[in-house]
């Protein structure tokens, strides 16, 4: 895994927030860099700077950063200020109820005031909002401080200017405390609300130990999970978390892997079986042996890809980016020409023109637009990961929800990979041809090669190669120290022309270019198979067999699940060619598992695979499934399309709000304070809508 520095980050508030901090850390040759927008997370990939110089990079923008490993301290900042804005601010805004002799009018009193809360805004605020004019990236915080800033300017230079009888009609004491003390409050039920949509990867943290019970010359220790190296022993009994990745070498055990795969049924394990950090020992004692460091774990690859998936955006988020780069400027010369227009065209009073265009300033909000599909995005993957599923990013959802034909490897994706030969037939008795098969088929993770070494180990000989070369997708050609030459695989690889034998042979083997056997498997159907073509079919969804398999076969399982396009016989180049042709009029989804399935992955627009499939398959899937269970696929399928909709959702309601809000401030239907308030909750929709995903029915 990528070496990587984290800190938590006061004041991410928006996109405008994310790129003023990306160009500034892309000065100073940080180029790989993620941000977690709703938990205030950087992640910085890949740097010869220290912890230490990057934390001080970040806080010089004005985003006070703190570094941390494993557990982030809490911060109440913002919680002491909004309680001592609230505090202030209550008998500001009563004194629009109250006579005008009540102290509460007094200039002096409302000075005395809303000073402090002004003051708290801008240590809030300020050097946010400075340094994102700085780097030229302007955010909300230049439209809250400068708000705010005219409306205790504008309060000020009436009290200096005119009669005590007339005071009460310039002063906006009130309007400047309110704004900050609102948006204060908005930020903190956002706060609140964000937490919301990061549990399921809280919860992927918490399965974590912190230490494990280490075996060192008959001794038990303890001894920190990041102190542990392949090859030590860890003692794990029963109720405890298994520490880190590693294989049983004494003892036996049932498991509970379902935060990890999903999965409610115990899973049971005895020697020799590998078990996975983080999952629980309901019943049973183990010794084991460390097989993994911790950074490569299951579980931490999986926080990590659930943490970084919010990084990778679909492309309808790409028109919200673009609006709030330009978002704060263009709202600042609306802010401007409506006063203009006000005052100078329709005749209103200054402080009237003046105070629509402070409330244009506050009720303007690009965080809406940045909050849209991060939000979305982490409570999709977090409902998908504790749901066994692993969704590798936004542009994955995206891409997902839109598919138009699937398309499916056949060996151990639909059928279960457990071969069983039906039919052995012998030309030469004088080779052991069951030998030389199972040492050819040894050195494959194919699924019929692993059936076949484990149907053929009785027959297992001493027989030694040379040299043995695996042609993926056809077979295997070998040579023994007598100078004799193998070949095992496919009628076409090894030449055969098999309408001379029987159509059930798949297999065969030639010894020195003589046909020394054949064999005919078969393997079964896995269950859920045609409930899951049957789902996409209703969908409308195109289904699609492509398999390196004999075309009988292939049609044979075809009519059986209902699948409506059958592809026999493709090599791997073959299946690349497809799936290049398909991808031209349709997004497509590939579902494969086998190694040679891994180029068919990468080139389809959403690659679908299983953990217990070979890594260079998982490493090239979209999606990861952790356990082999196929209507996992048509979970997947509908997380992404309701997380898609869910962005959507959110984008429209972005938009809309600016859209509405802004000509009705400018129009005077909307005071500052009310602007104020209805900016600070307009963040809190968007998220909500986001939370409401956790728990909707996705059913269809």
């Amino acid at each position: 895994m990528a070496v990587a520095y984290q800190y938590k980050v006061e004041g991410i508030t928006c996109v405008n927030c994310v790129n003023g901090i990306k160009s500034h850390l892309n000065k100073k040759h940080i180029q790989k860099v993620s941000i977690d927008i709703p938990k205030g997370i950087i992640t910085i990939y890949n740097t010869d700077y220290t912890a230490l110089e990057i934390e001080k990079f970040i806080s010089e923008i004005g985003y006070p950063a703190e570094f941390f490993d494993n557990e982030i301290k809490q911060s109440y900042k913002l919680e002491y200020f909004l309680i001592i804005s609230t505090i202030l601010s209550l008998p500001l805004l009563g004194h629009m109820f109250v006579s005008h002799t009540s102290i509460l009018q007094n200039p002096y009193l409302q000075l005395a005031l809303s000073t402090p809360v002004l003051l708290i805004g801008y240590i809030y605020f300020a050097k946010g909002a400075f340094n994102s004019v700085r780097n030229v990236k302007p955010n909300m915080n230049v439209l809250i401080l400068m708000g705010a800033t005219a409306a205790y300017t504008y309060s000020l230079i009436g009290w200096a200017l005119n009669n005590n009888e007339e005071l009460h009609n310039y002063l906006f004491f009130e309007t400047a405390a309110t704004i900050i003390t609102l948006v204060l409050l908005g930020n903190y039920l956002e706060k609140r609300s964000i937490t919301q949509t990061t549990t399921a990867l809280d919860s992927l943290q918490k399965l974590q130990s912190k230490e494990a019970v280490k075996e060192i010359n008959g001794k038990l220790i303890k001894c920190p999970i990041s102190k542990l190296q392949i090859g030590d022993i860890l003692i794990v009994n029963q109720g405890d978390s298994i520490p880190i990745d590693a294989e049983i070498i004494w003892g036996e055990c049932s498991v509970d892997e379902s935060m990890i795969s999903g999965e409610s049924a115990p899973v049971f394990k005895s020697i020799h079986q590998k078990v996975i950090g983080g999952t629980i020992i309901i019943d049973g004692h183990i010794k084991c042996t460390v097989t993994s460091t911790l950074g490569d774990t299951i579980l931490s690859q999986i926080i990590e890809l659930v943490r970084n998936a919010q990084d990778d955006k679909p492309q309808i988020q790409q028109l919200g980016d673009k609006i709030s780069n330009y978002f704060v400027p263009i709202v600042l010369v609306i802010a401007a020409f409506t006063f203009i227009l006000n005052y100078y065209t329709f005749d209103i009073s200054f402080q009237n023109a003046m105070m629509r265009a402070v409330a244009v300033l506050v009720i303007s909000c690009p965080c809406a637009m940045g909050l849209a599909t991060p939000t979305a995005v982490m409570v999709g993957v977090g409902r998908a990961a504790k749901n066994g599923l692993l969704i590798k990013g936004g542009s994955t959802i995206e891409l997902f929800s839109k598919t138009k034909k699937v398309i499916f490897d056949k060996t151990g994706t639909l059928t279960n990979g457990e071969f069983k030969i039906h039919e052995f037939k012998k030309w030469n008795e004088n080779h052991n041809a069951e030998g030389i098969i199972y040492e050819l088929e040894k050195h494959s993770s194919h699924p019929i090669a692993k059936s076949l070494v484990k149907h053929l180990e009785p027959y297992k000989n001493t027989i030694k190669f040379t040299s043995v070369e695996e042609i993926k997708g056809k077979g295997f050609k070998a040579k023994d120290a007598d100078g004799n030459t193998y070949q095992f695989g496919s009628a076409k690889y090894t030449e055969i022309n098999d309408t001379v034998l029987d159509n059930d042979f798949q297999l065969f083997l030639k010894v020195n270019d003589e046909l020394v056997a054949a064999l005919s498997i078969s393997d079964e159907i896995i269950e859920g198979a045609k409930n899951l073509v049957d789902y996409f079919n209703n969908k409308g969804i195109a289904t699609v067999l492509l398999s390196g398999d004999k075309q009988q076969k292939c049609d044979t399982l075809a009519k059986e699940l209902n699948i409506r396009e059958v592809y026999a016989n493709q090599l791997p180049e073959d299946k690349i060619e497809k799936i290049k042709q398909f991808s031209k009029e349709y997004n497509t989804a590939m579902v494969g598992d086998g190694i040679n399935d891994a180029p068919a992955l990468t080139q389809a627009n959403v690659g679908i695979s299983y953990s217990k499939a070979t890594d260079v398959a998982i490493q090239s899937a979209s999606i990861v499934l952790l356990s082999h269970n196929l209507s996992l696929i048509q979970k997947a399928y509908q997380i992404c399309t309701h997380t898609y909709l869910t962005i959507k959702q959110n984008l429209f309601w972005a938009f809309a709000y600016n859209i509405i809000a802004i000509p009705l401030a400018a129009m005077g239907y909307l005071s500052p304070i009310f602007a104020a308030l209805t900016m600070a909750f307009s963040d809190i929709v968007v998220i909500g809508n986001s939370i409401r995903l956790k728990y909707k029915n996705i059913d269809s």
